[in-house]
C-alpha cells in the first residue's frame, strides 16, 4: 500500500464495515432486482422488458420493483458505490492534492465494477447510447451524485457546498465522467475505461490539448 493512501478503503470488499441483517437483505434484493433486469434486457433488449418480468425473475412484486428503484432506468444506472465513493474521498490524506484523490476513487470505483461483473458496465454505457430514456434519467441522476462530490469537495477546502463555484467545480467532473463512459461506448468498448477517465479528468486539471490525442 502507498504510504500516502488511507488505510481504510470502503470500496474494497475487505475493508467494508459490516452491514446489518436488514441492510445486508435490501443490498441482495436490489442486486437480484439488477440481476434480472440485465439478463432480460440481454435476453429481448431494453424496450421489451418490464417490471413485472423483472419482478418475476427477480423473485419479487413489481411494488417491491417500485420501492427500490423509481423507474426502469434507475435499475440499470443506480449502484451501490455513490455513497462509498464519497466516503473513499473523506478517507484520502489531507496533503493529496483534490484531482490525484479523484483519481484514485474513480479507479477503485472502476475495478470494483469490474470484479463483481466487467459486462454491466459495457451494458450500463450501451444503454446511455442508445436509449434515450436511460440516457435523459443519467442526467437527472447526476444532480444527487454531483450533490455528493460537492460535500466532498466543500469539506476538503473549507467552501460552502452550496456556492456557485463549487457546484460549477463538482458538475465538471461528473459531466466528464459521463461523457467519458458514453466516448468508451460510442466506438465500441475500444481501450481501457481507466485510461479515458483519466484523459477526462487531464482536461479538467489542464484545459485542452493542443493537438488531437
Amino acid at each position: 500500500m502507498n504510504p500516502m493512501t488511507a488505510a481504510r478503503s470502503p470500496l474494497s470488499p475487505a475493508d467494508r464495515p459490516t452491514l446489518g441483517l436488514r441492510e445486508r437483505k435490501k443490498i441482495k434484493t436490489r442486486e437480484s432486482i439488477r440481476a434480472a433486469t440485465y439478463a432480460l434486457i440481454k435476453e429481448q433488449g431494453y424496450d421489451a422488458t418490464t417490471i413485472e418480468q423483472i419482478a418475476e425473475r427477480a423473485e419479487v412484486s413489481p411494488s417491491t420493483v417500485f420501492r427500490y428503484f423509481p423507474t426502469k432506468e434507475d435499475i440499470v444506472l443506480t449502484d451501490e458505490y455513490d455513497q462509498l465513493m464519497a466516503e473513499e474521498l473523506r478517507a484520502r490524506p489531507a496533503g493529496e492534492s483534490w484531482m490525484e484523490s479523484v483519481r484514485h476513487v474513480m479507479h477503485l470505483a472502476i475495478e470494483a465494477n469490474d470484479r463483481e461483473d466487467p459486462e454491466v458496465a459495457r451494458m450500463r454505457a450501451h444503454l446511455a447510447v442508445q436509449v434515450p430514456a436511460v440516457r435523459s434519467r443519467m442526467v437527472e441522476s447526476m444532480s444527487s451524485t454531483g450533490r455528493m462530490l460537492r460535500d466532498a469537495v466543500a469539506e476538503r477546502h473549507g467552501l460552502d457546498p452550496d456556492s456557485l463555484e463549487v457546484r460549477v467545480y463538482a458538475m465538471s467532473f461528473i459531466g466528464g465522467l459521463m461523457e467519458a463512459s458514453m466516448y468508451w461506448a460510442e466506438n465500441g468498448f475500444e481501450g481501457d475505461l481507466n485510461g479515458l477517465v483519466d484523459r477526462a479528468l487531464d482536461v479538467l486539471e489542464r484545459g485542452l490539448p493542443t493537438e488531437n490525442p
